[in-house]
């Protein structure tokens, strides 16, 4: 791999709102004086902003002689403790970890940015994304301080034959790190997405930058609810989507930055073991933690809609759906678990 300098990325000129979220971070009430004295403006100015966390989602307390508190307690997103808490062996592969308070879109912002060499990663967070996409462009609710929003990118030398698959590999890589922090019962919905007790957790959404006969460059994006709270998870309902977060499943003693590292840490293991083996490692683990195997589903793709029984994925990652005609393989296409 070309040496590169590694680093973590900081907070320069951040917004008032970002700035005051740090100051809530800790849970208590901070009185409008308190806030606009250590940050050096008006009482108004922090009226502006904490308007501006609730427009974006933030749960925030308003109360008269007390002031002002978020609903929860959350560590803000930090470049340097997300580095030092990576796997020893994956931090020469990680070039950069930087987080930002508000983008459009991180796996967007990865894109515009030049391929990183063979073999490594640049990493980029953020606290809130304005247009944050799930699959087939649909909007990714996450307020500050409320889930993980996290895009890597990853440049392979020679495109692997199952790179299709890739949502499929993330996935299991996701579910790795989650055990390894305590969550045991993450399902995989194929294709990307994870589920506790049939309610979604997280999204992975790929983006593919690739030459032919050439190298790849891959931009993973990752999802993750962790404490959303009662109002977001119902507002994602009303939506048609049933969520949940790490704090309902009970996940409530590790931090945003622990998690993250544990996302990056799994991922770049995947994708070096990817790189040398292929789909073909990952398959035995994404079966065991297969949420629709055996459940009657429907499948929308280019063609229409088929229904039948999900039968699992083959060796390149399609799905199989036994219907009336017989076995379908999809390799695209949403799935939905038909009442029985």
């Amino acid at each position: 791999m070309a040496a590169r300098a590694q680093t973590e990325v900081g907070r320069a000129e951040e917004p008032l709102a970002a700035s005051v979220f740090r100051a809530l971070a800790n849970g208590q009430f901070h009185s409008g004086e308190e806030l606009a004295a250590a940050l050096g403006v008006t009482r108004s100015a922090v009226w502006k902003a904490c308007e501006t966390l609730k427009e974006a989602g933030a749960a925030l307390h308003a109360v008269r002689n007390r002031g002002y508190r978020l609903a929860r307690a959350g560590e803000p997103l930090d470049p340097a403790k997300i580095r030092a808490a990576l796997a020893r062996e994956v931090r020469e592969h990680v070039t950069s970890v930087e987080a930002v308070w508000s983008i459009a879109s991180t796996n967007t912002a990865l894109l515009a940015r030049p391929n990183p060499a063979d073999g490594s990663s640049e990493v980029l967070l953020a606290e809130f994304q304005s247009a944050g996409r799930g699959r087939r462009g649909r909007a990714w609710l996450a307020p500050p301080g409320g889930a993980i929003c996290l895009s890597l990118s990853w440049t392979f030398r020679e495109a692997p034959e199952d790179l299709s698959a890739l949502g499929l590999v993330i996935g299991v890589c996701a579910v790795r790190a989650l055990r390894e922090l305590g969550a045991e019962n993450v399902a995989l919905k194929w294709p990307n997405d994870l589920l506790i007790e049939g309610k979604k957790l997280a999204g992975v959404l790929i983006d593919l930058r690739a030459e032919a006969q050439g190298p790849a460059c891959v931009v993973i994006g990752i999802g993750m609810n962790v404490a959303l709270g009662a109002a977001v998870l119902e507002q994602i309902a009303q939506a048609g989507t049933a969520a949940t977060d790490l704090e309902s499943a009970g996940l409530t003693e590790v931090s945003r930055n622990g998690i993250a590292a544990a996302l990056v840490s799994a991922c770049v293991e995947g994708l070096l073991e990817f790189g040398r083996a292929g789909l073909k490692s990952f398959l035995a683990e994404w079966r065991e933690a297969d949420a629709l195997r055996g459940r009657a589903v429907s499948v929308t793709a280019g063609e229409g809609v088929a229904r039948g029984l999900a039968c699992g994925i083959d060796l390149h990652g399609a799905l199989m759906v036994e219907t009336r005609d017989g076995v379908r393989r999809f390799v695209s296409g949403d799935v939905s678990v038909r009442a029985t």
